[in-house]
C-alpha cells in the first residue's frame, strides 16, 4: 500500500503523465482527494480523511490514495484536480461545494478519469458523480436537544456560506427546538468561510455576550467548541466527534462516515462497474451518525434517541408540515412532506428565525 501526501506547489509541477484506462476490471485502483480544509482541522476535512484511511485499511494493496489539504475553491481547485488526473488518477473525489465547476470542467478533459464531486448538484459529464449526506436530519435531533438544555431559550448558530446544504441545517435546528419549545430563539452568525479557527472563535464569543448558551456550527474547526468549553457553555461538534475538545460540553455531534462510501465507488472502479449517480444519503443508510448523547439528563438522551429511530426508520421526516415560511406564507400544508429537490435548493429561513440571509 502506498501512501502519498503532495503538497498543492508540487502537484502544479507536474504533468505529461498518462491518462488512466477506461472503465473496465483493474488490478489496482489510484484514488486521489482534495480538501477544503488541512487533515488537522477535526472536522469535515479530518473526516474525508478518515474515509480515505478506511479504504486502505480494506482494500490494502488494491489501492493507492494521494490528497492534497488546504486547497482554496476557485482556480486554485482546478489546477489541483487537473494535475491530479494528470498524474495517474482513476478516480477523484473533490470534497467541498465549491469545487462543482472546476471538477465538471476538468472532467470534459479527462473522461476515463472517474470524479466525484462532494455536496455538488452539477453532472455534465457521464464521469462525475455527485454525493452528499442529509445532515439535516441530525441537525432537528440536536435542535431538540438544545430547547431541553438551554437555559437561557437561546441558541447561537455560527454559520459558513448560504448555500442549501447550511439554510437546510439552520432550519431543521430551529424547526426541532421549536417542537420543544415554541417560542426558542436562533441567533446565527455567518462568517463566509469553512475553516477559519479565528473566526469562528470571534463568533462563539459574540453569540455566547448575546445570551446564546449553546453553540452549534456548519463550520470545521473545533474553536467554537472550544470557546464554549472556556466559557462554560455546552455544544454540539460538527463532522465529527470533538468530544476531545470539549469533554464537559459537547452534548453530541453529527459525524459524516465518507468511509463505506468511498469503498462502494472505489470498488466500482476496481470491478469496471462504475457508473454515474446522485447519492444523498442519511441516518437510513449510515452516512449521518450521532455522536455518543452526554452531559445531558436521561430523559434529553431518551428523547433523541427515540428521534434518531424515528428518523432512522422513515417513521419520521424533519421537514412535515406545517411549516411556514419566514414571511409567515405556508410552505408545507398539514401533514405534507418536503420533497428531496424542494430541500436541495433551499434558500429561505423557516417562521421563527429572526435573521436574514446573506445576498
Amino acid at each position: 500500500m502506498k501512501k502519498t501526501l503532495l503538497s498543492l506547489a508540487a502537484a502544479t509541477a507536474l504533468a505529461g503523465f498518462a491518462v488512466p484506462a477506461g472503465a473496465q476490471e483493474m488490478d489496482k485502483v489510484k484514488a486521489c482527494f482534495i480538501y477544503v480544509g488541512p487533515v488537522g482541522d477535526f472536522g469535515w476535512s479530518y473526516q474525508h480523511d478518515q474515509g480515505r484511511l478506511y479504504v486502505e485499511e480494506q482494500l490494502g494493496d488494491k489501492v493507492e490514495t494521494a490528497y492534497l489539504e488546504s486547497v482554496p475553491e476557485g482556480s486554485d481547485a482546478e489546477r489541483a484536480i487537473e494535475r491530479f488526473a494528470r498524474t495517474g488518477c482513476n478516480i477523484i473525489f473533490t470534497t467541498s461545494f465549491g469545487y462543482m465547476d472546476p471538477t465538471n470542467k476538468i472532467a470534459a478533459d479527462f473522461p476515463d478519469v472517474k470524479f466525484e464531486h462532494a455536496t455538488g448538484y452539477k453532472r455534465e459529464h457521464p464521469n462525475v458523480a455527485t454525493y452528499d449526506s442529509k445532515f439535516f436530519q441530525g441537525r432537528y435531533v440536536i435542535g431538540q436537544i438544545a430547547a431541553q438544555m438551554s437555559e437561557t431559550g437561546t441558541a447561537g448558530y455560527i454559520a459558513s456560506f448560504p448555500i442549501p446544504e447550511v439554510v437546510q441545517g439552520i432550519n431543521s435546528f430551529m424547526l426541532g427546538a421549536q417542537s420543544v419549545n415554541p417560542d426558542f430563539e436562533l441567533k446565527v452568525v455567518w462568517v463566509n468561510t469553512w475553516f477559519d479557527p479565528g473566526k469562528e472563535a470571534d463568533a462563539a464569543k459574540a453569540l455566547l455576550d448575546q445570551g446564546a448558551d449553546i453553540l452549534t456550527q456548519h463550520t470545521d474547526s473545533t474553536a467554537p467548541m472550544q470557546v464554549a468549553a472556556e466559557r462554560g457553555a455546552l455544544a454540539f461538534g460538527q463532522a465529527s466527534d470533538m468530544i476531545a475538545f470539549g469533554p464537559d460540553t459537547q452534548l453530541t455531534s453529527i459525524i459524516d462516515d465518507w468511509g463505506p462510501y468511498y469503498l462502494e465507488r472505489i470498488e466500482a472502479v476496481l470491478e469496471g462497474t462504475w457508473e454515474q449517480q446522485a447519492t444523498w444519503a442519511g441516518m437510513a443508510e449510515g452516512h449521518v451518525v450521532m455522536a455518543p448523547y452526554t452531559n445531558m439528563p436521561d430523559e434529553v438522551k431518551a428523547m433523541a434517541e427515540e428521534t434518531e429511530a424515528k428518523i432512522t426508520s422513515g417513521e419520521f421526516h424533519p421537514f412535515t408540515g406545517p411549516i411556514n415560511k419566514q414571511d409567515g406564507s405556508e410552505w408545507l400544508a398539514e401533514g405534507e412532506i418536503a420533497e428531496d429537490g424542494e430541500l436541495a435548493g433551499m434558500n429561505f429561513y423557516v417562521e421563527g428565525i429572526d435573521d436574514q440571509l446573506p445576498q
